[in-house]
């Protein structure tokens, strides 16, 4: 069976358009909605939304709450059921109005997506999140190899992180203008570094004590003094692919621009995690730490 349906295909480009332009919506908050419409085509076998009828609707919600995570065995959560069963709504309320379906879907029928009030209450729950302590993240810089110009790269990374409680697209993105060591200040400008909804703002260093803010100082004066590099040059530089001896690729030095992609940032501290023997946490965990 082929998985995917022509006509839905072409009103979903029209719906995810609508959303960029009209709404204003950002890239990765449009591809949840793709997600989610994606997950409804699956479970209706790709049948036409021209045929949607509210039974749907509720067949849909109660199979999605049995579903399993694709990357474990557990249920979905209840904060995912929620959010794909709220793009599913706006996506069919939407649908409604548009020229061959007005006459095949009611906007009350957009409705029957809504979780009972009790589901509701489940999917807000807040649970308290783990986060590494200060010495855990301490312990972490102090195991952290530092042989290598990656190796450094990594160690400073994990250093400013836990200096500045950074979200992992802004130390993506953070070029060393952005580094105000005399005021012990980041500026977060949205013109060059990934921030959340595209703000601009400054953030002072939290009081961690003096090892990661040593180590931030060395790796920034390392950049501008033995490197020569300039205000428009990566904090955290990608690194640079040679070809190996055996032909294979190998780190061949430090680029001069910074990652397009947060995975290098994911391995770099679950690196730091088994180099100190502590359990994995993400660089959102440090974060949160802060915020908590």
């Amino acid at each position: 069976m082929a998985k995917h349906n022509p006509a839905n295909e072409r009103i979903k480009r029209e719906y995810f358009h609508y959303l960029k332009e009209a709404k204003r919506r950002g890239e990765a908050s449009i591809d949840g909605a793709a997600k989610a419409l994606h997950r409804f085509e699956e479970a209706t076998r790709w049948r036409d939304f021209k045929r949607f009828h509210r039974e749907q609707a509720v067949a849909f919600k109660s199979a999605l709450s049995e579903q399993t995570n694709a990357k474990s065995t557990d249920r979905l959560s209840w904060s995912t059921v929620q959010s794909t069963v709220r793009e599913l709504r706006a996506f069919f309320l939407w649908l409604a109005g548009q020229p061959g379906y007005k006459t095949k879907i009611r906007y009350d029928d957009a409705d029957y997506f809504n979780l009972s009030e009790k589901e509701l209450s489940v999917s807000r729950a807040k649970r308290e999140k783990r986060v590494p302590t200060l010495e855990q993240m301490h312990h972490i810089l102090s195991a952290m190899p530092t042989g290598t110009d990656q190796e450094r790269r990594n160690r400073a990374l994990v250093a400013f992180a836990i200096l500045t409680g950074a979200r992992v697209d802004a130390l993506a993105s953070f070029k060393l203008k952005h580094v105000d060591l005399e005021r012990s200040a980041v500026v977060q400008d949205a013109r060059d570094v990934r921030t959340k909804f595209s703000k601009t703002f400054t953030t002072w260093f939290f009081p961690v004590g003096s090892e990661a803010l040593a180590i931030v100082i060395d790796w920034v004066g390392w950049l501008r003094r033995e490197r020569q590099w300039g205000d428009e040059d990566a904090l955290f530089p990608a690194t640079l692919n040679g070809i190996g001896p055996d032909g294979g690729f190998v780190a061949a030095g430090l680029s001069r621009h910074g990652w397009n992609t947060t995975q290098p940032i994911r391995d770099a501290f679950k690196a730091g995690c088994e180099a100190a023997s502590l359990p994995y946490f993400n660089p959102h965990q440090y974060a949160t730490c802060w915020r908590n």
